[in-house]
């Protein structure tokens, strides 16, 4: 539980001076055994009180939530996690399993999913590795170590290859500079250099674009962009899709995509795990569970503007039963005032 405690604190560092504009908070009069109790009931006896469940652990924060599963343990000598799990069923079991294992723990499984067994999930190795901070990153890194008793950056290196497993081992290190600081001389030299590296040249060169990528903070990162647009004649998204291909190609997308704007990048990524038929509700857990205390209010905005239908609405359109109330409970309705 201490090693729980430690890098649950690095994961809260992270966020540290950061505008948070999620729609979970801390309850100002929260008592952990009062919820511990509540939950208790809505398991006993015959019949499982979804609604109960729901209204609780979707108004929780993710410290909450983790205070409520040892003071139930303390009262009752049994680990929620286990009770609610044995209670619910299918989606609404792995959102309920997802909303109370800690962030790191969470990110780090999802990782080792996504690279055990046959073939390897690099779409969602990307979404987590890029769009992580330092201290997220190092939390996940420990996490996976306990877990797993596995080094994160070994098993980068095993499963993936070529330049996107330099990327990833970049990113792995933690070498991102997290100021907000923008040098414009500096952004008008990386955008030479990553110009040099790829269309002024036959081939690419793919160093130069880690190199930058992986190292610059994102809003140094933005003004790069911008002067890379006024040296290429094109923005910097279409030069990588000329350059690169497959999962470099993605995982480069990805880092400009969290500079520009992360709440787009994850508006992109719920809606794609709605649209047409079959839901991908794996990447949607993630994606509503992991942002819930971060952005999720500017994620809404993103996705109103780009897509013209608010997300909640979405949801319940693509989402049905308990599972649906759980995700629209997180995310809170279309608008703040809903």
């Amino acid at each position: 539980m201490e090693d729980l405690a430690e890098y649950i604190v690095r994961y809260r560092a992270a966020r540290a001076g950061l505008e948070l504009l999620g729609t979970i908070f801390a309850k100002d009069d929260f008592d952990a055994e009062e919820d511990a109790v509540a939950l208790k009931g809505a398991m006993r006896g015959l019949g499982t009180d979804e609604d109960e469940i729901i209204e609780i652990l979707a108004n929780r924060t993710g410290v909450e939530r983790l205070q409520i599963a040892m003071k139930f343990k303390a009262c009752y000598g049994q680990d929620l996690v286990d009770e609610l799990k044995s209670e619910l069923r299918g989606n609404l079991e792995d959102a309920i399993e997802a909303l109370m294992t800690p962030p790191p723990v969470f990110d780090a499984k999802t990782l080792r999913n996504a690279m055990k067994g046959a073939g390897t999930d690099e779409r969602t190795i990307i979404e987590i590795m890029c769009t992580r901070m330092n201290e997220e990153i190092e939390a996940i890194k420990m996490a996976y170590a306990i877990v797993f008793e596995r080094d994160l950056a070994e098993d980068l290196e095993s499963e993936t290859s070529g330049d996107f497993k330099y990327l990833m081992l970049s990113i792995c290190a933690c070498g991102r500079d997290e100021s907000d600081d923008v040098d414009e001389d500096q952004a008008k030299e990386d955008a030479q250099e990553l110009f040099d590296a790829g269309e002024d040249r036959w081939g690419t060169d793919e160093s130069t674009f880690n190199r930058i990528l992986a190292t610059r903070n994102f809003e140094q990162l933005k003004e790069t962009f911008k002067q890379y647009q006024e040296i290429a004649g094109c923005d910097i998204e279409e030069s990588i899709r000329d350059e690169c291909s497959g999962n470099l190609q993605d995982g480069y997308l990805a880092i400009v995509a969290r500079a520009k704007s992360p709440a787009e990048f994850f508006a992109d990524r719920m809606y794609d795990s709605m649209k047409g038929a079959g839901t991908d509700d794996e990447r949607l857990i993630r994606c509503i569970v992991s942002r819930s205390e971060i952005d999720m209010r500017k994620i809404k905005i993103a996705f109103f503007i780009k897509y013209e239908v608010g997300l909640a609405s979405f949801i319940k359109d693509d989402c049905s039963g308990d599972y649906g109330k759980l995700l629209i409970a997180l995310v809170k309705g279309d608008t703040d005032d809903d």
